[in-house]
């Protein structure tokens, strides 16, 4: 069963959002991106004669009950994006009444799923090298089968559209799917333009394939990269890594970050670009500063030759045009994370000269995918949204699935 075949009508229906939404010192909502996603989803529901019962999480509450990260704080932005008045439910493990009161067009929003320790099914206040730690988690596995069977036991049909957490076995992403049938769960439009977007980019290749992966570690990208290694034509790493291959190269980097116990893991990925015949560019110079902070001294230095106490902050003007060129003319393009600290406006350069780059191939026919937070949050300062393909809500996720790793969320669902 999928959406489109799907007829809520008379239905109770339960869909797992990924309201995470940024909010305010005031609890406005900074970016409402995410809400804006779900939309067509929750109005096929609304729009077939169904009851809509709305969950999601909010930031990081460990467990414990947080009105810092109350979902409470979003209902009247829910409401007005819907254009149906939402009723909320204080504790998401206790709506049993307020779901089977529910009339078809009616929306419920539970409370956050994560002030239950069991959503995410970690044992709380033990530490894992605690011998007691195996026999907690044990039972907090029941636990958290007894929690997604009470979120289940509220509606008829469950539709997951939350490929933010996609990644994650959760009682709410995963585990609750067991207790549907298979033409009574499925996923949601936004999941299916995730699992689509992802899928054109590892299994509908059109070359020549760019991958672009900024971002300040080689370590937390190395799965990424060496799965990326067998399917792209370029490759660009960019961002802080730059500086520990500079420095694995032989190079003086200043001050600059630099990953000194994955010298010998840079050298190996050279080595494996050469070996497999893929184009592994590397940043030659970079805009260097005096001090972390966007009023800094500047100066343009080779990425192999930084003077002490100056570090690497943006991709230098050599280094933009290797990037485009490299761009320019590809068929398939992934971009995730930053060629500099594009936050301060002054080292935006490098992460602009990527975000153009790519802005003109899509618009010469090249399937180009965003993701990862900061990519997407990249490409929305330039004001470029409306010049890539796609741009996907998921960073975790989906840089799991980029790995070639089976999400739980999609599997639940799947199979």
């Amino acid at each position: 069963m999928t959406i489109d075949t799907c007829n809520f009508q008379g239905k109770k229906v339960i869909v797992r959002v990924d309201f995470n939404v940024p909010l305010d010192e005031n609890g406005k909502i900074t970016d409402d991106t995410r809400i804006r996603g779900a939309l067509p989803t929750l109005q096929k529901v609304l729009a077939d004669g169904g009851s809509l019962i709305i969950m999601s999480h909010m930031g990081k509450p460990k467990g414990k009950v947080n009105p810092k990260f109350s979902l409470g704080q979003i209902v009247d932005a829910v409401s007005e994006k819907l254009g149906v008045k939402v009723a909320f439910a204080p504790d998401c493990a206790k709506a049993a009444d307020q779901a089977a009161a529910l009339k078809d067009g009616e929306v419920l929003l539970l409370e956050n799923l994560r002030f239950y320790p069991e959503e995410e099914g970690k044992p709380v206040g033990i530490d894992k090298e605690d011998p007691a730690y195996a026999d907690a988690k044990k039972a907090m596995k029941e636990s958290q089968k007894d929690f997604a069977k009470t979120l289940a036991s509220y509606a008829d049909i469950y539709v997951n559209d939350a490929f933010g957490t996609a990644h994650r076995k959760h009682a709410s992403t995963a585990v609750i799917a067991d207790y549907f049938d298979a033409d009574h769960k499925m996923l949601g439009y936004l999941m299916q333009k995730e699992v689509t977007a992802v899928d054109n980019v590892l299994n509908n290749i059109k070359r020549p394939f760019t991958a672009i992966m900024g971002g300040s570690k080689v370590s937390t990208k190395i799965g990424i990269i060496e799965n990326l290694m067998d399917k792209v034509d370029n490759l660009i790493l960019c961002g802080g890594m730059t500086y520990t291959f500079a420095k694995a190269r032989g190079g003086k980097i200043g001050i600059s970050i630099c990953e000194d116990d994955k010298l010998d893991l840079a050298l190996e990925i050279v080595e494996k670009a050469k070996a497999k015949g893929v184009n592994l560019v590397l940043g030659t110079d970079c805009v260097a500063a005096d001090k972390f902070a966007n009023d800094a001294n500047t100066q343009i230095v080779p990425a192999t030759d930084i003077p002490d106490g100056w570090e690497g902050l943006d991709a230098g003007p050599a280094t933009r045009e290797l990037f485009t060129k490299a761009i320019e003319g590809s068929k398939t393009i992934l971009w995730n994370g930053p060629a500099g600290v594009f936050e301060f406006d002054n080292f935006t350069g490098g992460s602009r000269a990527i975000a153009e780059a790519i802005a003109k191939a899509t618009a010469e026919g090249a399937f180009s995918l965003i993701g990862g937070g900061d990519s997407v949050a990249c490409i929305n300062k330039f004001g470029m949204a409306d010049q890539v393909s796609y741009i996907s809500t998921g960073g975790g996720a989906l840089l799991e699935a980029i790995e070639g790793k089976v999400l739980p969320g999609i599997a639940a669902i799947k199979g």
